[in-house]
């Protein structure tokens, strides 16, 4: 082989030669015939690495589109970016854009000092179509942390300033669009042509939905759907954290590096019990109609706790708490319904055995006495233990399970009887201005950190089945969000941090050539941006407990 050659493997089998010092988009070049969408990013050596980046050595690369996590990652924050700029060719250069959070299949943002309408919105959109078509290279430059933080801190961006003081990096990427520099934690696509599907919704006297193609479908953008509960939840804890002067992730750090962390944990858990003391009132106030609290949520949410608690809460009011799982009225292994690919769909309605749960249900209503079976998953049959139960007047039942919001469920029982209730931990705070954090993300911290405790799985395991368990929820529960009573938002200012101690070494601990590496480098590089916080002082009934473990509700 020449010297002035390289050798590169591509997917593991595929060996070809390069010159030395090409790009990684060159290479991209040759195969693209392997992807339906542009090409990203790219994995060279297990190193997540943008398309602009020269090759000099012989090294293992992959790439990925927006159909991947890795890539969609890049995609959704190179659509932010042009946003960003839009937003400021617009309404002035210093204006600014805040990315506040998820919502539905995009993210929730605000401009500050200007009062949005339909039109305005229409024009943002309209010039991010021209800035993508006009295909400008997003521009990667290394600088000094140092200064960055100094011509952030010119540019009044102190949220900016706040994040890069607590990263110990001698060196930072900082990318440019436009005459706009901006920090990110994520990879940014080769130009914005590569970002040509996204749309932007207005929200009357609110701001605006940036929404982007998803994994699950990535070839277009669907139409925002509007889901008022959990957005005013989402505002209702935004407003919490600004009470609290803590909005952004230098916010957090600055509280942990003037040791007050134990002054916001308090604050946040009354926060969270707050929630659930209005909603106790509420059930206590309407005993004589509400019989049955129905509680779902998303994977991690701490539906449990949040159970035991109101379930507490109920009991010191007087009522008395019949606490039914739907795991337990399984049919019987041998039938239950099976996917497409043949095998058993454990998450499907039908898994669960309608006419005896509703039957048992419509008895209890009535005053009868009831014998509540227990599942055996070893045997994968149902069995009787003499668990006879019966609803007195002030008794209410509550049933927790990924179904519960679901009327088909309950199909027997009145509207009038039922008090639904969806539980997901929306994230209170975010990186900086431009870069919010996941909801997903959070859930998928807690899932991390409660199967390496409880179930002995490693990081590369509960990754692995994260695609598997988000199309569940997709399916089972985010249909029925709309139809709920209350939203509790689970999630506690300070826990990121706290997540951060114990799941940080765990993703570490996944091997460089295992499949979901990129991901958990992603989450790693995202963590880097909080210090860490020890779970000392977090309460034995805090809903963290059930993942970090210590929770007084654990058996």
């Amino acid at each position: 082989m020449d010297d002035k050659m390289i050798k590169i493997t591509y997917n593991q089998n595929d060996v070809r030669e390069f010159p030395v010092g090409i790009t990684l988009k060159q290479i991209s070049n040759c195969f693209e015939r392997d992807f339906k969408y542009d090409i990203l990013v790219a994995k060279v050596d297990n190193d997540i690495t943008e398309l602009s980046d020269h090759i000099t050595k012989n090294c293992n690369i992959n790439f990925y589109d927006r159909s991947s996590y890795i890539g969609y990652s890049a995609y959704t924050t190179g659509a932010i970016f042009i946003m960003i700029v839009a937003v400021k060719r617009l309404f002035g250069h210093d204006t600014e854009v805040i990315v506040q959070h998820s919502l539905d299949k995009g993210v929730f943002c605000t401009i500050e000092g200007v009062v949005l309408d339909h039109e305005m919105v229409e024009d943002i959109e309209q010039l991010m179509h021209k800035i993508a078509y006009e295909d400008h290279l997003f521009k990667k430059l290394s600088v000094a942390r140092t200064d960055a933080i100094k011509y952030f801190k010119k540019k009044n961006c102190l949220d900016k300033v706040g994040v890069l003081k607590y990263i110990s990096n001698t060196y930072i990427n900082l990318y440019k669009l436009d005459e706009v520099y901006d920090y990110f934690y994520t990879k940014m696509p080769y130009s914005t042509k590569q970002i040509d599907n996204f749309r932007l919704t207005y929200i009357e006297n609110e701001g605006f939905v940036l929404s982007f193609p998803t994994i699950d479908n990535p070839e277009t953008t669907l139409t925002y759907q509007h889901h008022q509960p959990v957005f005013q939840a989402f505002k209702e804890c935004g407003n919490h954290g600004q009470k609290l002067g803590i909005n952004n992730a230098s916010d957090l750090n600055k509280v942990v590096s003037s040791a007050r962390i134990a002054e916001l944990i308090r604050l946040s858990e009354a926060n969270y019990n707050r929630q659930l003391f209005d909603i106790a009132d509420e059930i206590y106030i309407s005993r004589q109609e509400i019989k049955i609290v129905l509680l779902a949520g998303p994977s991690s949410s701490g539906k449990t706790t949040t159970a035991k608690k109101l379930q507490t809460l109920l009991n010191s009011r007087g009522m008395n708490v019949i606490q039914i799982s739907t795991d337990d009225y399984f049919v019987n292994k041998v039938d239950s319904p099976r996917n497409e690919q043949g095998e058993y769909d454990f998450e499907s309605l039908y898994c669960v055995d309608l006419k005896l749960f509703n039957q048992q249900l419509t008895d209890l209503l009535d005053g009868k006495e009831v014998e509540i079976p227990t599942y055996n998953f070893i045997t994968g049959e149902r069995e009787y233990k003499g668990n006879f139960v019966k609803l007195g007047d002030d008794d209410i039942i509550i049933v927790e399970g990924i179904h519960a919001l679901n009327d088909q469920l309950t199909s027997a029982i009145n509207r009038n009887n039922k008090y639904k209730i969806y539980i997901c931990p929306l994230v209170q705070i975010n990186i900086d201005n431009h870069s919010h954090i996941h909801t997903s993300d959070l859930r998928k911290l807690r899932r991390i950190v409660r199967d390496s405790r409880t179930r002995g799985y490693g990081a590369s395991s509960t990754l692995a089945m994260w695609g598997s368990i988000q199309r569940g929820e997709q399916q089972n529960i985010y249909p029925y969000q709309d139809e709920v009573d209350a939203v509790v938002n689970s999630s506690l200012l300070y826990e990121v941090g706290v997540l951060k101690t114990y799941a940080e070494p765990l993703l570490f601990c996944v091997d460089e050539n295992d499949p979901v590496y990129p991901e958990a480098l992603r989450l790693i590089n995202f963590l880097r941006n909080m210090l860490p916080i020890p779970g000392d002082d977090i309460p034995p009934d805090s809903v963290l407990r059930e993942f970090i473990g210590g929770s007084c509700f654990e058996k």
